[in-house]
């Protein structure tokens, strides 16, 4: 009798949430930003089974969306070395001497003049624990 008295309050719990806000594919930003607000109140709260398959879905839905309409352009090479390095607190001085590249060449490629070869993408990619990837666009 207990599975069953779980069982039905997992799913009293997800049709609430549905009523409150039914899952259908996200139609607008205005509706996505609706599915934001929930998604956030949601993630504040110690959810029960129920509640965290609603949300599981609708995080599907805003994703979808936001593949479509919201596409994010792919980080440059120079773009990802600078992060890491910011991440990982590094200089450019600091870095050429870890991984064995000039620092005028780190230097050329954060300022966009060169790309890096791939040698140096695969000993970055190792010094930071990223994978080569990471350097290269989709």
């Amino acid at each position: 009798m207990a599975v069953k008295t779980t069982a039905l309050k997992r799913r009293d719990r997800y049709f609430a949430l549905v009523k409150q806000f039914p899952l259908v594919h996200i139609r607008d930003d205005n509706h996505l930003d609706l599915a934001q607000k929930i998604i956030d109140q949601l993630l504040q709260q110690d959810l029960a089974h129920g509640s965290q398959d609603y949300l599981d879905v609708l995080t599907d839905l805003v994703e979808i969306y936001e593949d479509e309409h919201h596409a994010i352009p792919d980080a440059s090479e120079s773009d990802v070395l600078r992060e890491l390095m910011h991440a990982n607190a590094l200089s450019q001085t600091r870095l050429a001497k870890k991984v064995g590249i000039s620092q005028s060449t780190i230097s050329s490629v954060l300022n966009g003049s060169r790309s890096l070869t791939k040698e140096q993408v695969v000993a970055l990619a190792k010094f930071f624990h990223v994978s080569a990837g990471a350097f290269l666009p989709r």
